[in-house]
């Protein structure tokens, strides 16, 4: 029996992830993690999506987008091809450089959203890579709390918005609401 066909739909939100092949690692160092941003950003324009979070782990890629056309198979290939051919050149490597089709979740109503938000960006935190989103360089938390600047792909206001109805402190919320639960998870 083949697998379910994916579904597709038009201003969907999806939470994205895709591994790297027999769980090995798809980033080596910060050229690599630089590369796959540089991809993201061009898939996001290319295809007409809204990204909202990401994360890119040592060894998985987490992406919560938004697509208003349905087309999240055709970005996704996109930027697993790229990567893929561009990672297999710079390491020397041949084959595959992801494991399996990539995941994807279709978020149906605010509270999956949220819950989604936070597990992306409390990834590195849940794996022992960092105490705090914060000191992790490769998630979009920072800019979505303001201690940076938003890279152009990334849509930070509506996740803003989803923590907070007054503009101008969505990204205090944002941060504080990730805070507490960073707290609560090491109580």
């Amino acid at each position: 029996m083949g697998r379910p066909a994916r579904i597709q739909a038009p201003n969907a939100f999806y939470h994205v992830t895709v591994r790297g092949a027999r769980q090995l690692p798809l980033f080596l160092d910060e050229i690599d993690y630089t590369r796959i941003t540089g991809i993201l950003a061009k898939v996001v324009t290319r295809f007409g999506w809204e990204c909202h979070t990401y994360c890119f782990m040592p060894n998985h890629i987490h992406l919560l987008i938004r697509t208003p056309e349905p087309n999240i198979s055709a970005g996704m290939q996109s930027i697993n091809h790229a990567y893929a051919i561009r990672f297999n050149l710079r390491h020397g490597y041949t084959g595959h450089a992801f494991d399996r089709r990539f995941g994807s979740v279709l978020i149906e109503h605010e509270n999956h959203l949220l819950n989604a938000v936070r597990y992306i960006v409390l990834n590195p935190v849940e794996a022992g890579l960092c105490e705090y989103p914060s000191q992790w360089p490769y998630s979009s938390f920072c800019a979505t709390a303001g201690i940076v600047s938003p890279p152009p792909f990334l849509e930070v206001d509506f996740v803003r918005g989803l923590f907070s109805g007054v503009p101008g402190f969505g990204g205090a919320a944002f941060a504080a609401s990730i805070q507490a639960a960073v707290a609560e998870r090491a109580a």
